[in-house]
Protein backbone atom coordinates (compact mmCIF):
# COMPACT_ATOMS: atom_id res chain seq x y z
CA UNK A 1 0.00 0.00 0.00
CA UNK A 2 2.90 2.36 0.70
CA UNK A 3 4.06 1.78 -2.86
CA UNK A 4 0.62 2.75 -4.15
CA UNK A 5 0.68 5.99 -2.15
CA UNK A 6 4.15 6.79 -3.50
CA UNK A 7 2.77 6.26 -7.00
CA UNK A 8 0.02 8.81 -6.33
CA UNK A 9 2.49 11.36 -4.98
CA UNK A 10 4.69 10.79 -8.04
CA UNK A 11 1.77 11.35 -10.40
CA UNK A 12 0.85 14.65 -8.75
CA UNK A 13 4.46 15.86 -8.61
CA UNK A 14 5.12 15.02 -12.27
CA UNK A 15 1.92 16.78 -13.29
CA UNK A 16 2.87 19.89 -11.33
CA UNK A 17 6.37 20.12 -12.81
CA UNK A 18 5.15 19.64 -16.37
CA UNK A 19 2.25 22.02 -15.74
CA UNK A 20 4.51 24.91 -14.73
CA UNK A 21 6.72 24.63 -17.81
CA UNK A 22 3.74 24.02 -20.09
CA UNK A 23 1.99 27.05 -18.58
CA UNK A 24 4.91 29.27 -19.54
CA UNK A 25 4.81 27.89 -23.08
CA UNK A 26 1.04 28.40 -23.39
CA UNK A 27 1.34 31.98 -22.13
CA UNK A 28 3.98 32.63 -24.80
CA UNK A 29 1.75 31.09 -27.51
CA UNK A 30 -1.28 33.22 -26.62
CA UNK A 31 0.92 36.27 -26.01
CA UNK A 32 2.44 36.00 -29.51
CA UNK A 33 5.93 35.60 -28.11
CA UNK A 34 8.58 33.59 -29.88
CA UNK A 35 8.87 29.91 -28.93
CA UNK A 36 11.36 27.24 -29.95
CA UNK A 37 8.66 25.45 -31.98
CA UNK A 38 7.57 28.39 -34.16
CA UNK A 39 9.48 27.20 -37.24
CA UNK A 40 7.69 23.86 -37.08
CA UNK A 41 4.12 25.02 -36.47
CA UNK A 42 3.92 28.39 -38.22
CA UNK A 43 3.73 26.90 -41.77
CA UNK A 44 0.79 24.69 -40.75
CA UNK A 45 -1.04 27.65 -39.24
CA UNK A 46 -0.43 29.77 -42.34
CA UNK A 47 -1.78 26.97 -44.54
CA UNK A 48 -4.98 26.72 -42.45
CA UNK A 49 -5.48 30.49 -42.55
CA UNK A 50 -4.96 30.53 -46.31
CA UNK A 51 -7.43 27.71 -46.99
CA UNK A 52 -10.09 29.02 -44.60
CA UNK A 53 -9.70 32.70 -45.45
CA UNK A 54 -9.20 33.61 -41.79
CA UNK A 55 -7.34 36.80 -40.99
CA UNK A 56 -5.61 36.01 -37.67
CA UNK A 57 -4.69 39.66 -37.16
CA UNK A 58 -8.30 40.86 -37.13
CA UNK A 59 -9.29 41.78 -33.58
CA UNK A 60 -12.75 40.87 -32.27
CA UNK A 61 -14.95 42.16 -29.48
CA UNK A 62 -16.16 39.70 -26.88
CA UNK A 63 -19.49 39.38 -28.71
CA UNK A 64 -17.80 38.63 -32.03
CA UNK A 65 -15.58 36.03 -30.37
CA UNK A 66 -18.58 34.29 -28.84
CA UNK A 67 -20.54 34.43 -32.10
CA UNK A 68 -17.63 32.78 -33.88
CA UNK A 69 -17.52 30.07 -31.21
CA UNK A 70 -21.25 29.30 -31.46
CA UNK A 71 -21.48 29.23 -35.25
CA UNK A 72 -18.52 26.91 -35.77
CA UNK A 73 -19.84 24.56 -33.06
CA UNK A 74 -23.19 24.41 -34.83
CA UNK A 75 -21.48 23.23 -38.03
CA UNK A 76 -19.60 20.50 -36.16
CA UNK A 77 -22.83 19.29 -34.53
CA UNK A 78 -24.65 18.95 -37.85
CA UNK A 79 -21.80 16.94 -39.38
CA UNK A 80 -21.54 14.66 -36.36
CA UNK A 81 -25.29 14.09 -36.19
CA UNK A 82 -25.32 13.05 -39.86
CA UNK A 83 -22.42 10.61 -39.49
CA UNK A 84 -23.88 8.88 -36.44
CA UNK A 85 -27.29 8.50 -38.10
CA UNK A 86 -25.75 6.94 -41.23
CA UNK A 87 -22.63 5.13 -40.02
CA UNK A 88 -23.86 1.67 -41.13
CA UNK A 89 -23.40 2.46 -44.84
CA UNK A 90 -20.55 4.95 -44.54
CA UNK A 91 -16.93 3.72 -44.92
CA UNK A 92 -14.62 2.44 -42.15
CA UNK A 93 -17.15 0.12 -40.56
CA UNK A 94 -15.47 -3.33 -40.72
CA UNK A 95 -17.49 -4.72 -37.79
CA UNK A 96 -20.85 -3.69 -39.30
CA UNK A 97 -22.05 -1.51 -36.41
CA UNK A 98 -25.59 -0.18 -36.98
CA UNK A 99 -26.84 3.40 -37.22
CA UNK A 100 -27.68 5.22 -34.03
CA UNK A 101 -31.26 6.13 -33.23
CA UNK A 102 -32.04 9.86 -33.64
CA UNK A 103 -32.22 10.52 -29.89
CA UNK A 104 -28.94 8.67 -29.22
CA UNK A 105 -27.21 10.42 -32.13
CA UNK A 106 -28.50 13.75 -30.80
CA UNK A 107 -27.09 13.02 -27.35
CA UNK A 108 -23.76 11.65 -28.61
CA UNK A 109 -23.08 14.47 -31.08
CA UNK A 110 -23.83 17.12 -28.46
CA UNK A 111 -21.94 15.27 -25.75
CA UNK A 112 -18.69 15.12 -27.70
CA UNK A 113 -19.22 18.65 -29.00
CA UNK A 114 -19.37 20.11 -25.49
CA UNK A 115 -16.40 18.23 -23.99
CA UNK A 116 -18.59 15.91 -21.93
CA UNK A 117 -18.50 12.56 -23.79
CA UNK A 118 -21.48 11.23 -21.87
CA UNK A 119 -21.66 7.90 -23.67
CA UNK A 120 -25.06 6.24 -23.70
CA UNK A 121 -23.63 3.58 -26.03
CA UNK A 122 -20.84 1.02 -25.58
CA UNK A 123 -17.76 2.30 -27.41
CA UNK A 124 -16.59 -0.60 -29.58
CA UNK A 125 -20.08 -1.84 -30.47
CA UNK A 126 -21.89 1.48 -30.74
CA UNK A 127 -19.91 3.35 -33.40
CA UNK A 128 -17.91 2.67 -36.56
CA UNK A 129 -14.26 3.65 -37.04
CA UNK A 130 -15.40 6.65 -39.10
CA UNK A 131 -17.58 7.78 -36.21
CA UNK A 132 -14.72 7.18 -33.78
CA UNK A 133 -12.45 9.35 -35.94
CA UNK A 134 -15.00 12.16 -36.07
CA UNK A 135 -15.54 11.91 -32.33
CA UNK A 136 -11.76 12.11 -31.94
CA UNK A 137 -11.82 15.26 -34.10
CA UNK A 138 -14.46 16.73 -31.78
CA UNK A 139 -12.25 15.95 -28.80
CA UNK A 140 -9.58 18.18 -30.32
CA UNK A 141 -11.87 21.06 -31.25
CA UNK A 142 -13.91 21.11 -28.05
CA UNK A 143 -10.76 21.31 -25.94
CA UNK A 144 -9.43 24.07 -28.20
CA UNK A 145 -12.76 25.91 -27.91
CA UNK A 146 -12.44 26.14 -24.13
CA UNK A 147 -8.80 27.14 -24.36
CA UNK A 148 -9.54 29.84 -26.96
CA UNK A 149 -12.32 31.27 -24.77
CA UNK A 150 -9.91 31.36 -21.85
CA UNK A 151 -7.34 33.18 -24.03
CA UNK A 152 -9.99 35.85 -24.72
CA UNK A 153 -10.35 36.25 -20.94
CA UNK A 154 -6.59 36.64 -20.58
CA UNK A 155 -6.54 39.30 -23.30
CA UNK A 156 -9.31 41.26 -21.56
CA UNK A 157 -7.13 41.88 -18.53
CA UNK A 158 -3.83 42.39 -20.31
CA UNK A 159 -4.65 45.81 -21.77
CA UNK A 160 -5.74 48.65 -19.52
CA UNK A 161 -8.80 49.70 -21.56
CA UNK A 162 -9.85 47.96 -24.77
CA UNK A 163 -12.67 46.37 -26.75
CA UNK A 164 -10.25 44.29 -28.87
CA UNK A 165 -10.01 40.87 -27.29
CA UNK A 166 -8.01 38.89 -29.81
CA UNK A 167 -9.27 36.52 -32.47
CA UNK A 168 -11.14 33.36 -31.51
CA UNK A 169 -10.12 31.50 -34.68
CA UNK A 170 -6.45 32.34 -34.11
CA UNK A 171 -6.49 31.25 -30.46
CA UNK A 172 -8.40 28.13 -31.47
CA UNK A 173 -5.97 27.18 -34.23
CA UNK A 174 -2.92 27.77 -32.04
CA UNK A 175 -4.44 25.61 -29.30
CA UNK A 176 -4.71 22.65 -31.64
CA UNK A 177 -1.55 23.03 -33.72
CA UNK A 178 0.88 24.16 -31.04
CA UNK A 179 -0.43 22.45 -27.91
CA UNK A 180 -2.90 19.60 -28.37
CA UNK A 181 -1.52 17.76 -31.40
CA UNK A 182 2.17 17.62 -30.36
CA UNK A 183 1.45 16.35 -26.85
CA UNK A 184 -1.17 13.88 -28.15
CA UNK A 185 1.40 12.35 -30.51
CA UNK A 186 3.80 11.72 -27.62
CA UNK A 187 1.07 10.21 -25.42
CA UNK A 188 -0.29 8.04 -28.26
CA UNK A 189 3.21 6.69 -28.90
CA UNK A 190 3.60 5.69 -25.23
CA UNK A 191 0.21 3.97 -25.23
CA UNK A 192 0.82 2.17 -28.52
CA UNK A 193 4.24 0.97 -27.33
CA UNK A 194 2.54 -0.58 -24.30
CA UNK A 195 -0.16 -2.48 -26.18
CA UNK A 196 -2.99 -0.06 -26.99
CA UNK A 197 -4.09 -0.89 -30.56
CA UNK A 198 -3.64 1.53 -33.44
CA UNK A 199 -5.14 -0.10 -36.50
CA UNK A 200 -8.09 0.11 -38.88
CA UNK A 201 -8.57 -3.65 -39.06
CA UNK A 202 -11.73 -5.19 -37.65
CA UNK A 203 -12.13 -7.60 -34.75
CA UNK A 204 -9.33 -10.05 -34.09
CA UNK A 205 -10.40 -13.70 -33.85
CA UNK A 206 -8.48 -15.46 -31.09
CA UNK A 207 -8.63 -18.73 -29.16
CA UNK A 208 -8.32 -18.47 -25.39
CA UNK A 209 -6.32 -20.79 -23.13
CA UNK A 210 -9.63 -22.52 -22.39
CA UNK A 211 -10.02 -23.27 -26.09
CA UNK A 212 -12.92 -20.87 -26.63
CA UNK A 213 -13.06 -18.63 -29.69
CA UNK A 214 -13.42 -14.91 -28.92
CA UNK A 215 -13.71 -11.80 -31.11
CA UNK A 216 -11.65 -8.91 -29.71
CA UNK A 217 -12.41 -5.38 -30.90
CA UNK A 218 -9.54 -3.24 -32.11
CA UNK A 219 -9.21 0.11 -33.90
CA UNK A 220 -7.29 3.42 -33.80
CA UNK A 221 -7.54 3.49 -30.02
CA UNK A 222 -4.12 4.93 -29.07
CA UNK A 223 -4.74 8.24 -30.85
CA UNK A 224 -8.28 8.44 -29.47
CA UNK A 225 -7.25 7.76 -25.87
CA UNK A 226 -4.43 10.33 -26.02
CA UNK A 227 -6.68 13.29 -26.88
CA UNK A 228 -9.53 12.01 -24.71
CA UNK A 229 -7.30 12.65 -21.71
CA UNK A 230 -5.24 15.60 -22.87
CA UNK A 231 -8.38 17.50 -23.87
CA UNK A 232 -10.18 16.49 -20.64
CA UNK A 233 -12.83 14.81 -22.81
CA UNK A 234 -12.93 11.32 -21.31
CA UNK A 235 -14.88 9.31 -23.89
CA UNK A 236 -13.89 5.66 -24.00
CA UNK A 237 -12.91 4.02 -27.27
CA UNK A 238 -14.07 0.82 -25.57
CA UNK A 239 -17.14 0.57 -23.38
CA UNK A 240 -15.18 -0.03 -20.18
CA UNK A 241 -13.18 3.17 -20.77
CA UNK A 242 -9.73 3.21 -19.13
CA UNK A 243 -10.57 0.12 -17.10
CA UNK A 244 -10.31 -1.78 -20.42
CA UNK A 245 -6.96 -3.59 -20.77
CA UNK A 246 -6.47 -2.30 -24.31
CA UNK A 247 -7.15 1.34 -23.38
CA UNK A 248 -5.02 1.19 -20.25
CA UNK A 249 -2.80 -1.91 -20.28
CA UNK A 250 -0.55 -1.40 -17.22
CA UNK A 251 0.52 0.91 -14.40
CA UNK A 252 2.80 2.93 -16.70
CA UNK A 253 -0.07 3.74 -19.06
CA UNK A 254 -2.25 4.46 -16.02
CA UNK A 255 0.28 7.04 -14.82
CA UNK A 256 0.61 8.44 -18.35
CA UNK A 257 -3.14 8.88 -18.73
CA UNK A 258 -3.47 10.32 -15.23
CA UNK A 259 -0.77 12.93 -15.80
CA UNK A 260 -2.02 13.69 -19.31
CA UNK A 261 -5.55 14.54 -18.23
CA UNK A 262 -4.34 16.96 -15.55
CA UNK A 263 -1.42 18.80 -17.19
CA UNK A 264 -3.44 21.34 -19.19
CA UNK A 265 -5.77 22.28 -16.28
CA UNK A 266 -2.64 22.75 -14.15
CA UNK A 267 -0.79 24.58 -16.92
CA UNK A 268 -3.57 27.06 -17.63
CA UNK A 269 -3.57 28.29 -14.04
CA UNK A 270 0.13 29.07 -14.34
CA UNK A 271 -0.34 30.45 -17.86
CA UNK A 272 -2.62 33.10 -16.35
CA UNK A 273 0.20 34.25 -14.09
CA UNK A 274 2.81 34.27 -16.83
CA UNK A 275 0.51 36.01 -19.33
CA UNK A 276 -0.61 38.80 -16.99
CA UNK A 277 2.70 38.91 -15.09
CA UNK A 278 0.77 38.06 -11.94
CA UNK A 279 2.49 34.87 -10.88
CA UNK A 280 1.53 35.32 -7.23
CA UNK A 281 -2.13 35.42 -8.27
CA UNK A 282 -1.78 32.16 -10.21
CA UNK A 283 -0.15 30.46 -7.20
CA UNK A 284 -2.98 31.71 -4.97
CA UNK A 285 -5.54 30.25 -7.36
CA UNK A 286 -3.61 26.98 -7.68
CA UNK A 287 -3.32 26.66 -3.90
CA UNK A 288 -7.07 27.11 -3.38
CA UNK A 289 -7.80 24.57 -6.11
CA UNK A 290 -5.31 22.10 -4.63
CA UNK A 291 -6.76 22.43 -1.12
CA UNK A 292 -10.18 21.62 -2.58
CA UNK A 293 -8.76 18.74 -4.61
CA UNK A 294 -6.96 17.18 -1.63
CA UNK A 295 -10.01 17.62 0.61
CA UNK A 296 -11.88 15.33 -1.78
CA UNK A 297 -9.05 12.99 -2.77
CA UNK A 298 -7.62 12.03 0.63
CA UNK A 299 -10.98 10.78 2.03
CA UNK A 300 -11.58 8.75 -1.12
CA UNK A 301 -8.18 7.06 -0.87
CA UNK A 302 -8.86 6.26 2.80
CA UNK A 303 -12.39 4.99 2.05
CA UNK A 304 -11.32 2.73 -0.79
CA UNK A 305 -8.11 1.36 0.76
CA UNK A 306 -9.90 0.46 4.01
CA UNK A 307 -12.25 -1.85 2.18
CA UNK A 308 -15.99 -2.41 2.27
CA UNK A 309 -17.07 -3.31 5.84
CA UNK A 310 -20.07 -5.32 4.65
CA UNK A 311 -17.86 -7.50 2.46
CA UNK A 312 -15.25 -7.79 5.22
CA UNK A 313 -17.97 -9.15 7.53
CA UNK A 314 -18.43 -11.99 5.07
CA UNK A 315 -14.87 -13.14 5.72
CA UNK A 316 -13.10 -11.47 2.80
CA UNK A 317 -9.51 -10.26 3.33
CA UNK A 318 -9.68 -6.43 3.09
CA UNK A 319 -5.94 -5.71 2.77
CA UNK A 320 -6.25 -4.82 -0.95
CA UNK A 321 -9.06 -2.37 -0.18
CA UNK A 322 -12.56 -2.18 -1.65
CA UNK A 323 -11.78 -3.95 -4.93
CA UNK A 324 -15.30 -4.34 -6.29
CA UNK A 325 -15.35 -2.67 -9.72
CA UNK A 326 -11.57 -2.05 -9.70
CA UNK A 327 -8.67 -3.46 -11.67
CA UNK A 328 -5.99 -5.36 -9.74
CA UNK A 329 -3.28 -3.91 -12.01
CA UNK A 330 -4.00 -0.42 -10.63
CA UNK A 331 -5.14 -1.08 -7.06
CA UNK A 332 -7.64 0.67 -4.81
CA UNK A 333 -5.47 3.73 -3.99
CA UNK A 334 -4.66 4.69 -7.59
CA UNK A 335 -8.29 4.09 -8.57
CA UNK A 336 -9.50 6.36 -5.77
CA UNK A 337 -7.05 9.07 -6.85
CA UNK A 338 -8.28 8.78 -10.43
CA UNK A 339 -11.93 8.96 -9.33
CA UNK A 340 -11.48 12.49 -7.94
CA UNK A 341 -8.98 13.71 -10.53
CA UNK A 342 -11.36 12.79 -13.33
CA UNK A 343 -14.36 14.47 -11.66
CA UNK A 344 -12.56 17.57 -10.38
CA UNK A 345 -11.48 18.25 -13.94
CA UNK A 346 -14.01 17.57 -16.69
CA UNK A 347 -12.43 14.41 -18.09
CA UNK A 348 -14.90 11.86 -16.79
CA UNK A 349 -12.84 8.85 -17.87
CA UNK A 350 -12.71 5.96 -15.41
CA UNK A 351 -10.22 3.22 -14.55
CA UNK A 352 -12.70 1.75 -12.05
CA UNK A 353 -16.46 1.75 -11.75
CA UNK A 354 -17.67 4.74 -9.72
CA UNK A 355 -20.97 2.93 -9.15
CA UNK A 356 -19.03 0.44 -6.98
CA UNK A 357 -17.16 2.93 -4.80
CA UNK A 358 -18.10 3.47 -1.17
CA UNK A 359 -21.08 5.83 -0.63
CA UNK A 360 -18.99 8.71 0.74
CA UNK A 361 -16.51 8.26 -2.12
CA UNK A 362 -19.42 8.62 -4.52
CA UNK A 363 -20.47 11.76 -2.64
CA UNK A 364 -17.00 13.25 -3.12
CA UNK A 365 -17.10 12.42 -6.82
CA UNK A 366 -20.43 14.23 -7.01
CA UNK A 367 -19.10 17.20 -5.04
CA UNK A 368 -16.11 17.48 -7.36
CA UNK A 369 -18.48 17.98 -10.29
CA UNK A 370 -20.97 20.10 -8.36
CA UNK A 371 -18.23 22.56 -7.35
CA UNK A 372 -16.78 22.32 -10.87
CA UNK A 373 -13.91 24.79 -10.49
CA UNK A 374 -11.02 22.95 -8.80
CA UNK A 375 -8.67 22.84 -11.81
CA UNK A 376 -11.61 22.17 -14.16
CA UNK A 377 -11.44 21.33 -17.85
CA UNK A 378 -9.39 22.82 -20.66
CA UNK A 379 -9.97 26.55 -20.32
CA UNK A 380 -13.38 26.33 -18.69
CA UNK A 381 -11.88 25.55 -15.28
CA UNK A 382 -10.37 29.04 -15.17
CA UNK A 383 -13.65 30.53 -16.46
CA UNK A 384 -15.65 28.81 -13.71
CA UNK A 385 -13.19 29.90 -11.03
CA UNK A 386 -13.29 33.45 -12.41
CA UNK A 387 -17.00 33.63 -11.55
CA UNK A 388 -16.23 32.85 -7.91
CA UNK A 389 -13.44 35.44 -7.89
CA UNK A 390 -15.96 38.07 -8.99
CA UNK A 391 -18.36 37.01 -6.23
CA UNK A 392 -15.61 36.92 -3.62
CA UNK A 393 -14.29 40.35 -4.63
CA UNK A 394 -17.75 41.87 -4.40
CA UNK A 395 -18.55 40.28 -1.03
CA UNK A 396 -15.12 41.16 0.38
CA UNK A 397 -15.52 44.75 -0.77
CA UNK A 398 -18.82 45.02 1.04
CA UNK A 399 -17.34 43.52 4.21
CA UNK A 400 -14.36 45.90 4.45
CA UNK A 401 -15.98 48.97 2.91
CA UNK A 402 -13.80 49.08 -0.21
CA UNK A 403 -14.81 49.43 -3.83
CA UNK A 404 -14.82 45.94 -5.36
CA UNK A 405 -12.08 45.82 -8.00
CA UNK A 406 -10.28 43.02 -9.83
CA UNK A 407 -7.05 43.67 -11.73
CA UNK A 408 -7.76 47.40 -11.87
CA UNK A 409 -11.39 47.20 -13.00
CA UNK A 410 -14.40 48.13 -10.90
CA UNK A 411 -17.01 45.40 -10.47
CA UNK A 412 -20.54 46.78 -10.59
CA UNK A 413 -24.12 45.56 -10.66
CA UNK A 414 -24.12 44.29 -14.25
CA UNK A 415 -21.10 42.05 -13.72
CA UNK A 416 -22.52 40.75 -10.45
CA UNK A 417 -25.85 39.84 -12.03
CA UNK A 418 -24.12 37.83 -14.75
CA UNK A 419 -21.87 36.12 -12.20
CA UNK A 420 -24.82 35.11 -10.02
CA UNK A 421 -26.79 33.78 -13.00
CA UNK A 422 -23.84 31.61 -14.05
CA UNK A 423 -23.11 30.43 -10.49
CA UNK A 424 -26.74 29.41 -9.83
CA UNK A 425 -27.46 28.00 -13.28
CA UNK A 426 -25.29 24.94 -12.64
CA UNK A 427 -27.20 23.71 -9.54
CA UNK A 428 -30.50 24.71 -11.18
CA UNK A 429 -29.92 22.34 -14.11
CA UNK A 430 -28.78 19.47 -11.88
CA UNK A 431 -31.52 19.68 -9.27
CA UNK A 432 -34.42 20.39 -11.63
CA UNK A 433 -33.36 17.54 -13.93
CA UNK A 434 -33.09 15.10 -11.03
CA UNK A 435 -36.39 16.22 -9.49
CA UNK A 436 -38.31 15.84 -12.75
CA UNK A 437 -36.86 12.38 -13.35
CA UNK A 438 -37.71 11.23 -9.82
CA UNK A 439 -41.22 12.65 -10.19
CA UNK A 440 -41.82 10.80 -13.49
CA UNK A 441 -41.23 7.09 -12.74
CA UNK A 442 -41.98 5.98 -16.30
CA UNK A 443 -38.94 8.01 -17.43
CA UNK A 444 -36.64 7.82 -14.42
CA UNK A 445 -37.02 5.25 -11.68
CA UNK A 446 -37.95 2.42 -14.06
CA UNK A 447 -34.53 2.78 -15.71
CA UNK A 448 -32.69 2.13 -12.42
CA UNK A 449 -31.02 -1.19 -11.62
CA UNK A 450 -30.61 -0.19 -7.97
CA UNK A 451 -33.52 0.86 -5.74
CA UNK A 452 -33.52 3.23 -2.79
CA UNK A 453 -30.83 5.73 -1.94
CA UNK A 454 -28.27 4.41 -4.41
CA UNK A 455 -30.82 4.63 -7.22
CA UNK A 456 -31.38 8.29 -6.38
CA UNK A 457 -27.59 8.81 -6.44
CA UNK A 458 -27.49 7.31 -9.95
CA UNK A 459 -30.01 9.84 -11.23
CA UNK A 460 -28.32 12.72 -9.41
CA UNK A 461 -24.93 11.64 -10.76
CA UNK A 462 -26.16 11.53 -14.37
CA UNK A 463 -27.44 15.11 -14.33
CA UNK A 464 -24.43 16.32 -12.34
CA UNK A 465 -22.07 14.72 -14.83
CA UNK A 466 -24.01 16.29 -17.71
CA UNK A 467 -24.06 19.78 -16.22
CA UNK A 468 -20.36 19.62 -15.30
CA UNK A 469 -19.41 18.49 -18.84
CA UNK A 470 -17.84 15.44 -17.20
CA UNK A 471 -19.30 12.30 -18.73
CA UNK A 472 -18.59 9.72 -16.03
CA UNK A 473 -21.53 7.84 -14.59
CA UNK A 474 -22.96 5.53 -11.98
CA UNK A 475 -23.50 2.85 -14.56
CA UNK A 476 -26.32 1.04 -12.83
CA UNK A 477 -28.50 3.39 -14.85
CA UNK A 478 -30.22 2.31 -18.09
CA UNK A 479 -29.54 5.64 -19.78
CA UNK A 480 -30.06 4.86 -23.48
CA UNK A 481 -33.69 5.97 -23.57
CA UNK A 482 -35.33 8.96 -25.29
CA UNK A 483 -35.84 10.66 -21.90
CA UNK A 484 -32.23 10.40 -20.79
CA UNK A 485 -30.81 11.13 -24.24
CA UNK A 486 -32.89 14.26 -24.82
CA UNK A 487 -32.97 15.67 -21.27
CA UNK A 488 -29.23 15.32 -20.73
CA UNK A 489 -28.58 16.54 -24.27
CA UNK A 490 -30.38 19.82 -23.54
CA UNK A 491 -28.53 20.20 -20.24
CA UNK A 492 -25.24 19.50 -22.01
CA UNK A 493 -25.80 22.39 -24.41
CA UNK A 494 -26.92 24.89 -21.78
CA UNK A 495 -24.24 23.95 -19.25
CA UNK A 496 -21.46 24.23 -21.82
CA UNK A 497 -22.06 27.55 -23.47
CA UNK A 498 -23.67 29.71 -20.77
CA UNK A 499 -20.71 29.20 -18.36
CA UNK A 500 -18.39 30.20 -21.22
CA UNK A 501 -20.37 33.19 -22.50
CA UNK A 502 -21.06 34.56 -18.99
CA UNK A 503 -17.42 34.96 -17.87
CA UNK A 504 -16.37 36.29 -21.28
CA UNK A 505 -19.20 38.83 -21.13
CA UNK A 506 -17.98 39.97 -17.69
CA UNK A 507 -14.40 40.15 -18.96
CA UNK A 508 -15.53 42.13 -22.02
CA UNK A 509 -17.46 44.60 -19.90
CA UNK A 510 -14.55 45.04 -17.48
CA UNK A 511 -12.06 45.46 -20.34
CA UNK A 512 -13.98 48.51 -21.60
CA UNK A 513 -13.80 50.26 -18.22
CA UNK A 514 -11.21 52.77 -17.15
CA UNK A 515 -8.18 51.16 -15.54
CA UNK A 516 -7.76 52.05 -11.86
CA UNK A 517 -4.14 51.87 -10.66
CA UNK A 518 -3.50 49.81 -7.55
CA UNK A 519 -3.33 51.83 -4.32
CA UNK A 520 -3.25 51.27 -0.57
CA UNK A 521 -7.05 51.00 -0.63
CA UNK A 522 -7.12 48.28 -3.31
CA UNK A 523 -8.33 44.87 -2.21
CA UNK A 524 -5.47 42.49 -2.99
CA UNK A 525 -6.58 39.29 -4.70
CA UNK A 526 -3.26 37.44 -4.59
CA UNK A 527 -3.11 36.88 -0.84
CA UNK A 528 -3.87 33.88 1.34
CA UNK A 529 -6.73 35.81 2.96
CA UNK A 530 -8.48 36.41 -0.34
CA UNK A 531 -7.79 32.82 -1.39
CA UNK A 532 -9.54 31.62 1.75
CA UNK A 533 -12.42 33.98 1.03
CA UNK A 534 -12.82 32.57 -2.47
CA UNK A 535 -12.76 29.02 -1.13
CA UNK A 536 -15.41 29.92 1.45
CA UNK A 537 -17.68 31.38 -1.25
CA UNK A 538 -17.25 28.25 -3.39
CA UNK A 539 -18.04 25.89 -0.52
CA UNK A 540 -20.94 28.01 0.73
CA UNK A 541 -22.68 28.01 -2.63
CA UNK A 542 -22.06 24.28 -3.11
CA UNK A 543 -23.23 23.41 0.41
CA UNK A 544 -26.40 25.46 0.24
CA UNK A 545 -27.28 24.21 -3.21
CA UNK A 546 -26.51 20.50 -3.01
CA UNK A 547 -26.49 19.31 0.61
CA UNK A 548 -30.22 18.43 0.68
CA UNK A 549 -29.86 16.30 -2.46
CA UNK A 550 -26.72 14.59 -1.15
CA UNK A 551 -28.52 13.62 2.06
CA UNK A 552 -31.11 11.74 0.01
CA UNK A 553 -28.43 9.82 -1.88
CA UNK A 554 -24.88 8.96 -0.77
CA UNK A 555 -25.18 10.24 2.83
CA UNK A 556 -28.31 8.19 3.49
CA UNK A 557 -26.67 5.18 1.83
CA UNK A 558 -23.61 5.54 4.08
CA UNK A 559 -25.87 5.57 7.16
CA UNK A 560 -27.28 2.26 5.98
CA UNK A 561 -23.78 0.79 6.19
CA UNK A 562 -23.51 1.76 9.87
CA UNK A 563 -26.94 0.32 10.63
CA UNK A 564 -26.06 -3.14 9.37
Amino acid sequence: MNTEILGIIAMFAITLVIGIFLGKYIADVYGYKKTFLDKIFQPFENLIYKISGINPNKQMTWKQNMFAMLTINLVWFIIGFFILLNQSWLPLNPDGNPDMSPDLAFNTAISFLVNCNLQHYSGETGVSYLSQLYLMFLQFVTAATGMAAMAVLFKAFKDKTTTELGNFYDFFTKSIIRILIPISIVVAFILSANGTPMTFEGKDHITTLEGQKVDVSRGPAAAFVAIKHLGTNGGGFFGANSAHPLENPNYLTNMTEMVTQMIIPFALVFALGFYLKKRKLSWTIFTVMTIGFLALTVPNIINETNGNPLITQMGTDPHLGAMEGKEIRFGSAASAYWSIATTVISTGSVNAMHDSTMPLSGMNELLAMMINCFYGGCGVGILNYFIFIILAVFISGLMVGRTPEFLGKKIEAKEMKIAMIVALFHPFLILVGTALTAYLPEFGTKTLNNPGFHGFSEMLYEFTSSSANNGSGFEGLGDNTPWWNISTGIILLLSRFIPIIGPIAIAGLLAQKKYIPESSGTLKTDTATFGFMTLAVILLIAALSFFPALTLGPIAEQLQYFSK
